[in-house]
This record gives C-alpha cells, structure tokens and sequence, in this order.
C-alpha cells in the first residue's frame, strides 16, 4: 500500500469528506496546472472509494427495528443491503 493509500486509510468519514470537497473546489477553480490536476483526480478518486466504503460498512451496521403483531417494535434484526 502507497503512503497515500495510508494516509487515506486513517481518514475517518468526515475527514475523507472535506478532503474530496477541497479537490474538487480546486479543480473546480480552473487555477490547477495540468500534472496537479491529474494528481488532484487521483487522490479524488481514492477519496471517493475511501467515503464509499465506510459508507457501506456502516450500511451493513444498521438494524432495522421489526414490528410484532400489535404494531409495536418487537426487536431488531439485520439490516438486509
């Protein structure tokens, strides 16, 4: 694994997030020569695998809560994906 694909590994959700949100305003900016822009692109990229795969993992975390026979939560059971 790179020292960037590290870097990105350690990055919880919210600080994946801002990280892409601050790629994409600079690529957005136009201002970004040609090799950084591509650079930028990558580790975008990463990013974006990075959010979308804890994203994912807390999907397959979530319980949903079962209604017994009266209507009421009866308890909770896997959250099916």
């Amino acid at each position: 694994m790179s020292e960037t694909e590290t870097d990105i590994a350690a990055l919880n959700f919210e600080d994946a997030l801002r990280a892409l949100e601050e790629i994409v305003r600079s690529l957005e900016s136009g201002e970004v020569p040609l090799d950084a822009t591509i650079g930028l692109y990558e580790r975008g990229d990463k990013l974006r695998a990075h959010c979308q795969a804890r994203l994912d993992a807390a999907q397959m975390r979530i319980e949903k809560i079962v209604a017994g026979p009266s209507g009421e939560a009866a308890g909770t059971a896997p959250f099916d994906a």
